[in-house]
This record gives structure tokens, C-alpha cells and sequence, in this order.
């Protein structure tokens, strides 16, 4: 079953990886988005992502559900709210029986959603505000 939150609380990775641990799965793979300090020439200072909960919610479901139908383990968690250099903004994991497929769809999971889950981030620099994903 999977995990899917987005939420302003800290993102504890241990415990979503625990989440994923299962022993018919033999891979498991995690991708974790923490905020930098640099994008090229650009000096981040900190970073506000803001979400549609209900819609981001309801996406979440429909990109973790296909994957789960084939028996994988899904773990999704976004964070919103204040983000300092280094937290924690993203989560995604997946559980499967063989690594390939569990590799596959942790990048198919963290893609998609950067494009089509309803989360804003507002990324403060030092020397302007921009929104972007």
C-alpha cells in the first residue's frame, strides 16, 4: 500500500525508507531533493513551495497506483512551507522485486511529478524572487 503526504512537517527520510522495506521486494530505490545553495550564477537563500492539496493529492494516486498494480511498494513525500539550504523538499521511493524496474519508476515518479503535481515553488535569491519547479 502505498505512501503518499505532502505536508509543511520535516521530511524524515529513515522512516520512509523503512516504509519501503518489505522482504518480497529485493530493490529499493530512493531519490531525495534537498534545497541548494546554487543554480549556476544564481545564490538561493531559501526556498517557500506552496501545493493544491486536494489536486496534488489526487495525482499522487494516480502516478503511485499503476505502479503499485504491479506490485511494487510506492513512498512519496513533499514538503511545503519554509525550506532552508539542505532540507529536505522531496522524497520519492520505490520498492519492487528487481532493481531495473524499482530504478525506472523512481525516475518515471520524481519526473512526472516536478511536471504535473500542483506543488509551487517560490525560491528566494539573492538578488531576486522567481517561482519555478
Amino acid at each position: 500500500m502505498h505512501y503518499l503526504r505532502i505536508s509543511d512537517a520535516p521530511i524524515e527520510v529513515a522512516a520512509l525508507y523503512e516504509k519501503l522495506k518489505d522482504p518480497k521486494y529485493g530493490g529499493i530505490v530512493t531519490f531525495v531533493g534537498t534545497v541548494r545553495q546554487w543554480t549556476g550564477e544564481i545564490e538561493t537563500k531559501y526556498i517557500d513551495y506552496s501545493a493544491y492539496h486536494p489536486m496534488a493529492e489526487k495525482q499522487l494516486e494516480k502516478l503511485a497506483d499503476p505502479i503499485e498494480a504491479q506490485g511494487a511498494r510506492v513512498v512519496i513525500a513533499h514538503r511545503t512551507g519554509h525550506l532552508e539550504l539542505t532540507d529536505e523538499a522531496v522524497f520519492v521511493g520505490v520498492a519492487a522485486a528487481h532493481r531495473k524496474d524499482a530504478f525506472r519508476w523512481c525516475e518515471y515518479l520524481i519526473d512526472t511529478l516536478k511536471k504535473d503535481v500542483p506543488i509551487w515553488k517560490k525560491e528566494t535569491d539573492t538578488d531576486a524572487v522567481r517561482w519555478g519547479d
